[in-house]
């Protein structure tokens, strides 16, 4: 089998490891930066063209689309999917994942817990999306931000009231979010590959920071989930329509919150704090549906 990672770096932990997993088990791996693909069109004749080179031996795609690029990168992947080739993760799916509001609307109708989540259109009714949350402290995110980026805590009201006035004075897109002080600054990252939990960790934030974000000084532990996290990172993948997901909870006094669904997550993260293989578990996934 002929497997092609998407990714806009070969040198990337993640990346190495797919392209190691799909060799051990026999398979050609190759690396295609999704972004200088010619992706061309044609009645019931799609092509990617790739260093001037026509892509039609591939039997499956593994996208490793950056939040940056998505736009173009999910068009490569559609260009695949009408190829007929089996895509690890689909680009609906991707697309969804990489809309926030979205995804907390999806994950709500499914009947997921999520802290209470407030989102307007540059409102001037400050105290009213304050206190529909809770009140101070309360989390602000940025609807575009990744990796921690454009996550503010606010610990008063006045703190609040002016960041989300200075969001919406630069037309910047934002939610508000409850605080659940219970998490101690700690979030679960549990790794679903085809309808199966294959990892899990606990993220803790370094001294005196909130966000668990790894790319921020967090740290990374192994947990071993209670039914009810098990179920809900199952149950937010399957909503989600994602093949492979990292599902961010945080631990409440009313049981677990999902925070995020992550359609492209990290391997470095959790197989060091899991030592388990996960790159394995995603070929072996790819190799059942091709």
């Amino acid at each position: 089998m002929k497997i092609a990672i998407l990714s806009r770096n070969a040198k990337l932990y993640s990346t190495m490891r797919l392209v190691e997993a799909a060799k051990k088990k026999g398979h050609e791996a190759i690396v295609v930066d999704h972004l200088k693909c010619i992706i061309e069109l044609e009645k019931k004749n799609p092509k990617v063209y790739y260093n001037g080179a026509h892509l039609e031996d591939i039997d499956a795609i593994i996208p490793r689309i950056g939040a940056s690029v998505t736009f173009y990168g999910t068009a490569v992947v559609r260009q695949f999917e009408m190829m007929k080739v089996f895509t690890a993760i689909e680009s609906q799916a991707l697309v969804r994942s990489r809309d926030k509001l979205r995804s907390l609307q999806i994950l709500a109708r499914a009947g997921v817990g999520l802290p209470k989540t407030v989102f307007t259109n540059y409102t001037k009714d400050v105290d009213h999306v304050i206190e529909s949350v809770g009140g101070a402290p309360l989390v602000l995110k940025l609807l575009e931000g990744t990796q921690g980026l454009g996550v503010v805590l606010a610990e008063t009201h006045n703190a609040a009231s002016s960041i989300i006035e200075a969001f919406n004075g630069l037309k910047a897109r934002v939610i508000a979010q409850q605080f659940i002080k219970e998490s101690g600054g700690a979030d679960i990252r549990a790794f679903v590959v085809d309808g199966v939990v294959v990892g899990a960790m606990k993220r803790q934030g370094k001294e005196g920071e909130f966000r668990s974000n790894l790319h921020r000084g967090g740290s990374a532990s192994i947990i071993e989930l209670t039914d009810e996290e098990e179920n809900t990172a199952l149950k937010s993948a399957r909503a989600m329509g994602l093949g492979i997901a990292g599902v961010d909870m945080l631990q409440s006094s009313h049981g677990p919150l999902v925070l995020e669904v992550n359609s492209s997550p990290g391997l470095e993260g959790i197989e060091k704090a899991t030592n388990k293989d996960i790159a394995r578990e995603i070929i072996r996934y790819v190799e059942r549906n091709v």
